[in-house]
């Protein structure tokens, strides 16, 4: 008896070695006297007898079958197991956890814009959250004819209608169809609304679909580019000011800030003598005029600038002043 028990030891478990799998369903045709079920964190295992679900055991770690798992089922379906010659049971193990997804569209989507006959050609990218919602709606809609479900059956399915998708939430919520990164957010909820209503249709949920990037064509990006040099242009005082951020950049200068400063005080010395000049040149024309006058002493020798105070040489060189 020991011989044949062991023979007939199996152990059902799901070892996830494939990432992004929603559900796998257990291959052994049937399940053996002594055998063991595993569920590890983050799964869930169902059990299906003739194609019906009978149970969803949630708890985690080790059980044995006999001892732990028919008592389980058979309280919850009223249907008394037998292991005469083993038991005739699908095992279905579904991921719990949430799956990070990235897309992007297939085609470039083509928006109506003002002198494109034929749209803009847009491309959009970014990730969306995927997770089972209703464990039995999904496997009464998909373990039935399939042997597992991936995230690639996910993205399969919404393919179809995403670029669809996103061309309608782009021309519905997208005001400037140069600048779409602004109205990211509400154009993704929108889209991610369309796509959870459907997919709940098998059990399944998106959540936190997010666009990351919406790219254009390279005519277009390099037309934006000119298109804001010129406008910098046309503003001198933005445009002197970017050109001396770049010198002071391109300069090596580690102390911004002190540059920044110098630059101010010059500014502003340069300002105040500019608005000193005519005022100097009105003061200096009287003080001119003895100069020219015959015998007139100058205040100030004109050969080392030493006050003269009225001599006729200079106290300090003896320059002769008159």
């Amino acid at each position: 008896m020991g011989l044949f028990r062991n023979q007939l030891d199996d152990v059902v478990e799901w070892n996830e070695s494939t990432p992004n799998v929603l559900f796998w369903k257990w291959t052994n045709k049937e399940i053996k006297k002594g055998s063991v079920l595993i569920v590890r964190p983050g799964q869930d295992a169902v059990f299906m007898y003739n194609g019906r679900i009978e149970g969803i055991f949630e708890e985690e770690g080790r059980f044995d079958i006999e001892s732990k798992i028919i008592p389980f089922l058979s309280t919850l379906a009223g249907f008394r197991f037998g292991f005469n010659s083993g038991l005739r049971a699908e095992v279905v193990f579904a991921n719990t956890k949430e799956i990070l997804c990235k897309w992007g569209t297939k085609n470039p989507v083509s928006i109506p814009a003002p002198g494109l006959p034929g749209g803009m050609p847009i491309r959009a990218f970014g990730t969306f959250n995927c997770r089972i919602a209703d464990m039995t709606t999904m496997i009464n809609s998909l373990a039935g004819v399939k042997q597992c479900y991936t995230i690639d059956d996910v993205k399969q399915r919404i393919m179809g209608s995403l670029d669809q998708l996103v061309m309608q939430w782009i021309a519905r919520e997208g005001k400037d169809i140069f600048n779409l990164q602004m109205y990211a957010g509400n154009i993704a909820k929108g889209i991610e609304a369309d796509l959870d209503m459907d997919m709940r249709k098998l059990g399944i949920a998106i959540q936190d679909f997010r666009i990351e990037s919406f790219s254009y064509p390279e005519e277009v990006k390099k037309m934006q580019e000119k298109a804001a040099a010129q406008a910098m242009v046309g503003d001198v005082n933005k445009y002197q000011q970017l050109a001396v951020a770049d010198g002071m950049e391109n300069g090596g200068g580690g102390n911004i800030a002190g540059n920044m400063m110098q630059m101010s005080m010059g500014m502003a010395m340069g300002q105040q003598m500019m608005n000193q000049m005519p005022a100097q040149g009105q003061q200096a024309a009287p003080a001119a005029a003895p100069v020219a006058g015959a015998g007139a002493v100058p205040k100030f020798c004109p050969n080392c600038g030493t006050p003269t105070n009225g001599a006729n040489f200079c106290p300090n060189c003896g320059n002769k002043l008159a």
